[in-house]
């Protein structure tokens, strides 16, 4: 069974449970969201794409 959210959806559960659960605090969350915007920007992104895609793939269950 294969479950489409966007990625976007399930970034913003992981923030709200650290900032509920953890107690991290909601600036914290919003410099780490700005700094994932500027690296994938960088030439960084090839791999946290292919490291990404690569995950979900496991999750999946269709690794080759």
């Amino acid at each position: 069974m294969t479950v489409s959210l966007p990625l976007v959806f399930v970034l913003g559960i992981v923030a709200w449970a650290a900032i509920k659960f953890l107690g991290i605090r909601l600036w914290v969350a919003v410099v780490i969201a700005l700094f994932g915007f500027w690296l994938s920007q960088t030439f960084l992104a090839p791999a946290i794409e292919s490291g990404t895609r690569s995950g979900v793939d496991i999750v999946n269950g269709n690794h080759d």
